[in-house]
């Protein structure tokens, strides 16, 4: 496998730090020197810029810069130099380029020259988001689109003098995106082949926003590769979602994967502020040597990786960042108030009432409000509310699961004591939760940094109605308040809705919640249909015997030889059901149902066997409740039976098996069928193909 030696000389530093690469509004330029001080400070070395909506940078990329933007980029890659960030400057030409046309391969060498005279070493060329199909000019050209990719990007290298840093995002630049897979890929294939090998390519990992990535998966497309990946990371990204913000570590990438990548950039939060726990987690991540460090003795028994523990990153970027939100010398500030009132004290005094000292409250008076100062477990709360794409943080689970089990166990509230007691105390307790939040906001929005809040603001202003709608709904559960205008009425106001029009596209289409990152009990469960092999046998009998219940003396049903693994069943007609704890239910079937009756010498009459000539069965444990699965399964095995010339299939049932007898009835297309010979608690249900 190829190491980070085997392309670049020993000495090439580790690439780390941030890409701009997000659609949105760009940060401005004195966020980005900002950046380049925290990246000194914290010891990452990079930034990557490729903002989607700089015009310049994408949609109009053949278009040089005027003496107005030159000068704004010329300050930047200096303030990049002075605090030792190595500014890598992107390019998007792929949304129109030709690429066998000799002027645009022109126009794209000289925007980059253009850009190197302005002090930039370091470059890139990115092809993301972009349409896979050619142009005619450009299939007569190429025999692919990796092709002509490769062929531009190994010409601009050469003609830039083959920089030190120089960057190339694929289009398939996430394992899903791979056709079939990784290693089969003839479009990865064709670029790690054709690619100079001192140029170095992004990779996102399994997916465009992974949720792990491991050391295999890196290993095994550096081989299609030949070369280590650098990972333009998404893990913070929240471009795609304007209701989600992430303010948890970097993590679920092990350490190990630092000997093996060429570099790691994360591309976070599209508001600049609130990154600084992405970005000083990944400086933390960065830090640790999986063979020189030293372990981590404070990681808890979670944690798996002994060089790096994502809660104690988490710990040591919110203290850092509380510093941050008390830094009163900010705009709107107490240090802007103090010297405002300073410079009025220069001029002439303005009109007032002398004589007036400052007010103070009467004895049965409201307090003053005073705003208390933003703590250490505020931003903790905050950090567990905005978490990452694929995780809540602690408190939040608690308050989804606090809440799912007051709302399941409502008529505990009115119930006997003990139950009213665990139920009144698990909703103050949920009640205490909801108020912290409440507070949380009430300090954050009275922090000194009003940079910071602007923009935390939209977000922590949509948790706090949330949390409050929910809060008002347990309260008018238990009783403990009058009915509020906060609980949904048949006459809601809008501000009581979260997600507007695209929430309700969303709840009208199929599998909404699907990806719910709170898994309650409702949801439906994921469930497996295949066909049923020998080694089922054994599963598919004790599901029988479960559902039989204690052995009682009755007539055996028709199908119970087939459940029983007496009868096999006829080829193509056996199904099973599996969830993630395992086998949960079969589907079987005899396209001639005879063998069966002769097993128990039930006598059916010969009308019956004529228009229904099959038999079936069906069963599944009770933890499935969603009777969905089961209906699959029944649609599978009518359209086998059918397909063996069957004119119809029928089931046998005990009278006392209302559960099943209701599934066969909402099913709409079993109907009984009336027949002589049934033993008296037996009744048979048929259908027509």
């Amino acid at each position: 496998m190829s190491t980070p030696g085997s392309t670049k000389t020993q000495t090439t530093r580790f690439i780390s730090g941030v890409v701009e690469g997000f659609y949105g509004r760009p940060w401005t330029m004195e966020q980005r020197t900002e950046l380049f001080k925290r990246e000194q400070k914290w010891g990452l070395n990079s930034y990557l810029y490729a903002p989607k909506d700089d015009y310049k940078h994408r949609m109009y990329w053949r278009d040089l810069y005027s003496p107005e933007e030159a000068e704004q980029l010329i300050a930047l890659i200096s303030a990049a130099k002075q605090h030792n960030v190595d500014f890598i400057y992107a390019i998007s030409p792929g949304l129109d380029i030709t690429f066998s046309n000799p002027k645009e391969v022109a126009a794209l060498k000289r925007k980059l020259d253009q850009v190197k005279e302005f002090g930039c070493r370091s470059f890139s060329l990115l092809f993301d988001d972009i349409e896979r199909e050619m142009c005619a000019a450009d299939k007569q050209a190429f025999s692919s689109f990796a092709h002509a990719q490769v062929s531009i990007t190994n010409a601009v290298y050469q003609h830039l003098g083959e920089p030190e840093t120089f960057l190339f995002c694929p289009t398939d630049y996430c394992a899903v995106y791979c056709t079939p897979t990784v290693p089969l890929s003839s479009y990865l294939n064709t670029v790690g082949e054709g690619l100079l090998p001192g140029i170095d390519i992004l990779w996102t990992g399994p997916k465009v926003v992974s949720n792990k990535i491991s050391v295999e998966s890196i290993e095994e497309v550096t081989s299609v590769l030949r070369r280590p990946p650098v990972i333009w990371d998404n893990i913070h990204a929240n471009d795609y979602d304007p209701q989600r913000l992430f303010l948890g570590p970097f993590k679920d990438r092990p350490t190990e994967l630092i000997s093996k990548l060429r570099g790691v950039l994360t591309n976070p939060n599209c508001e600049f502020h609130p990154n600084f726990v992405a970005i000083h987690t990944l400086a933390t991540w960065c830090k640790a040597n999986t063979e020189g460090g030293q372990r981590d003795v404070e990681m808890g028994d979670e944690e798996e990786d002994l060089f790096y523990s994502p809660q104690k990153a988490l710990t040591l970027a919110l203290t850092e960042w509380l510093q941050e939100f008390l830094n009163t010398d900010q705009p709107g500030g107490p240090c802007l108030k103090a010297r405002l009132k300073k410079e009025l004290s220069d001029e002439e005094p303005m009109q007032t009432d002398m004589g007036e000292g400052s007010y103070v409250p009467g004895p049965g008076d409201n307090p003053l409000y005073t705003a208390e100062p933003l703590t250490l477990e505020d931003l903790k709360l905050l950090s567990d509310l905005f978490y990452l794409p694929y995780e809540h943080g602690q408190t939040a689970k608690n308050m989804l699961q606090e809440l799912d089990w007051l709302k399941n166990n409502s008529v505990a509230a009115t119930a006997g004591a003990d139950q009213t007691g665990e139920w009144c105390s698990r909703a103050q307790q949920f009640d205490d939760m909801c108020e912290a939040v409440v507070q949380m906001f009430n300090r954050l929005s009275n922090a000194p940094n009003r940079s910071i809040l602007y923009d935390l603001y939209n977000y922590i202003c949509d948790i706090k109605s949330g949390v409050g709608l929910a809060r008002s709904y347990i309260k008018n559960l238990g009783g403990r308040g009058r009915p509020s205008a906060q609980v949904i009425t048949r006459d809601p106001e809008p501000w009581m809705f979260r997600g507007g029009l695209s929430g309700e596209f969303q709840r009208m289409l199929p599998g909404h919640g699907n990806r719910d990152l709170f898994r309650h009990p409702p949801m439906t469960a994921v469930y497996t249909i295949r066909p049923y092999c020998p080694d089922d046998k054994v599963e598919v009998q004790k599901i029988f015997s479960e559902m039989q219940g204690p052995q009682m003396v009755q007539p055996p049903l028709m199908c119970d030889s087939l459940s029983a693994g007496e009868i096999s069943p006829s080829p193509q007609c056996a199904l099973v059901l599996e969830d993630d704890i395992g086998i949960c239910g079969y589907a079987l079937a005899l396209t001639d149902a005879k063998p069966a009756a002769a097993k128990i010498q039930r006598a059916v009459s010969d009308s019956v066997l004529k228009d229904f000539p099959s038999l079936l069965t069906v069963e599944v444990l009770p933890r499935v409740t969603d009777p969905s699965p089961a209906e699959r399964m029944i649609g599978r095995l009518l359209s086998s039976i059918r397909s063996s010339g069957s004119r119809g299939a029928f089931c046998e049932l005990r009278e006392s098996d209302q559960r099943m007898i209701h599934f066969y009835t909402t099913l709409g297309s079993f109907t009984p069928i009336k027949t002589s010979g049934l033993p008296q608690d037996i009744i048979a249900m048929g259908t027509s193909l």
